[in-house]
């Protein structure tokens, strides 16, 4: 019996030694290394059996089904249930830095992702409103709501960057590539993202944006109740759209419940087709790399040397593969996209706490100076959401000076003009013109993001604003303390947004209020300020890290 224990000690003892060796051996790349691969369900052919399996409304015995109240939360909680915490990336497993140890303060890696991070709940008192809340100020009813929310998380654009470098790693090891240390997993990694789908978690942070907006504002349904009538929720024709809208939906009225208690609308998303969805694809200038893809241009010249650390250690990890800084903004992007497509990456341990903070800035400066303020486009893109927003506000069919598509928007069938519920969905590019469009200003307060590094002196962050599933919402409320009365405000994941400083006549107030009136002459006017035509098919010069308050420069 000692013999025995003692020989499964060094057994062990030797295993472990082998494997310490092997942090520092060479390994050989399976020939399969860097390969797409991918799983296929449900099988060819299959579907479930009604006649087997007959749904609820067949088998019958439902039990009681007495319905209650509508939930108004909004203005009935104590307090205001916020997306913070790892609950809003359940059940995502993200790992600590490169060099943080179990000591360290937690540095949580996905928000600092960009646009791939999951959307949490912002803090009013980053925008200047210490005070605010989304709930119902004291004396205030929510009488309407309008929502603008991206899809949750998806796969990768298909031949984007993450597939780009899969290939990269599949042509190496056909010649002979060797790793060790950190990068030993690449020996046997494949490529197992598929493209633009939702993924599990894409669908789960749609469907529990559903519920939350229930609990939040389902009392407003009982307008719909008394006029006879249910919702018209939009959403563009791609499948991740269609897919975010129904999962919304699910949410929001339960499942099967949403096939019949909601019509969901599906614009055409295509190159040449009005759709304030995705106005890119009438805009001109917004696919002109001197115009739209200023932040593009920036964000590479930010990113050039900022990883040279990074990119030397890697290198010393490999051979037969020299890493570069495409490669680098690659796998952190395989981070992103792996996480929240398979729960987990080992791409994320690669990088430091320094690395996560450069690689969010490069999709900051991306966004500020495409669809931000620093872009000349973004405000025209996001025109046809602020007339169709002014539109259902004043209940009049808006004007054709956009990407709008009017002849939609001119019936009311596809554009009702009396919801006290809206819902569309769209892309976080959208959601950002959208923003820059209404001049919502306090959300990029700073001068403009330097090429040269973070200084800090703008507020604005793009995880922060185009997370996945990211919304903006505008409250309409009744508030008997104010005059008027008719009170309207805005949010952005459940920061209230103050308007003050770039709404004419709207004062400081700790809400975030203004007179609904006042607000909806101010957008007027902003309509009116933005040259569609020009600002997407003139032929003008735009110059990098300008805030052009997302205009065109005139000269």
């Amino acid at each position: 019996m000692q013999l025995a224990t003692t020989a499964a000690l060094f057994s062990a003892l030797l295993v472990h030694t082998s494997t310490a060796a092997d942090d520092t051996a060479f390994v050989t790349a399976a020939p399969h290394a860097g390969s797409a691969t991918s799983d296929l369900y449900p099988p060819t052919g299959t579907s479930v059996d009604s006649a087997l399996f007959p749904p609820e409304s067949e088998v019958g015995f439902p039990g009681p089904t007495p319905t209650g109240v509508e939930p108004a939360a909004i203005q009935t909680a104590a307090a205001y249930p916020y997306n913070r915490g790892p609950t809003n990336q359940f059940p995502l497993v993200s790992p600590q830095p490169l060099g943080q140890d179990a000591t360290s303060d937690k540095f949580d890696i996905t928000k600092y992702w960009g646009n791939l991070s999951p959307w949490y709940s912002l803090s009013s008192a980053d925008y200047g409103l210490p005070d605010a809340s989304p709930l119902a100020p004291e004396g205030c009813s929510v009488t309407q709501v309008h929502l603008l929310y991206r899809h949750g998380a998806r796969y990768p654009t298909s031949g984007a960057a993450p597939a780009q470098f899969a290939e990269k790693i599949a042509n190496a090891t056909k010649k002979g590539l060797e790793v060790r240390g950190d990068l030993a997993f690449l020996s046997d990694w494949t490529y197992k993202l598929g493209g633009e789908l939702l993924t599990p978690f894409g669908r789960s942070q749609e469907f529990l944006l559903g519920i939350q907006h229930r609990q939040l504002y389902g009392h407003l349904l009982n307008n719909f109740t008394e006029a006879g009538t249910i919702p018209v929720f939009r959403t563009e024709s791609q499948d991740r759209m269609v897919k975010t809208t129904q999962n919304f939906a699910a949410g929001f009225f339960g499942v099967p419940e949403y096939l019949d208690q909601v019509s969901i609308e599906i614009l055409v998303e295509s190159s040449g087709v009005n759709n304030s969805g995705a106005p890119y694809e009438i805009c001109n200038n917004s696919n002109v790399a001197s115009r739209g893809g200023i932040g593009n241009t920036m964000a590479s010249k930010f990113a050039k040397n900022v990883f040279n650390a990074t990119i030397e250690r890697l290198n010393s990890q490999v051979s037969g593969f020299k890493f570069t800084t495409t490669d680098v903004l690659s796998m952190l992007q395989l981070c992103s996209y792996e996480t929240v497509a398979l729960g987990y990456s080992a791409f994320c341990p690669l990088f430091s706490q320094e690395d996560f903070l450069n690689y969010e800035y490069s999709y900051d400066l991306s966004f500020y100076y495409n669809n931000g303020p620093g872009s000349p486009v973004s405000a025209a893109q996001g025109k046809g959401y602020l007339q169709e927003f002014v539109a259902r506000f004043t209940g009049e069919y808006p004007e054709a000076w956009s990407a709008l598509n009017e002849t939609f928007d001119n019936s009311s069938t596809y554009f009702p003009l009396n919801q006290s519920i809206y819902a569309d969905a769209t892309h976080e590019v959208v959601v950002l013109d959208t923003l820059t469009a209404f001049n919502l200003t306090a959300l990029f307060n700073g001068p403009p993001l330097s090429v040269e590094g973070n200084t800090g002196e703008n507020n604005f962050v793009a995880s922060k604003l185009v997370p996945f599933a990211t919304h903006f919402t505008a409250q309409v409320l009744e508030c008997s303390a104010y005059q008027p009365t008719k009170q309207i405000r805005f949010l952005v994941n459940d920061a209230v947004i103050p308007v003050s400083d770039s709404y004419k006549g709207c004062p400081a107030d700790p809400h975030g209020l203004c007179s609904f009136d006042n607000v909806v002459s101010v957008l007027k006017d902003r309509i009116d300020e933005i040259d569609f035509d020009y600002d997407c098919f003139a032929n003008y010069t735009a110059e990098q890290g300008v805030d052009y308050n997302g205009r065109a420069p005139r000269s």
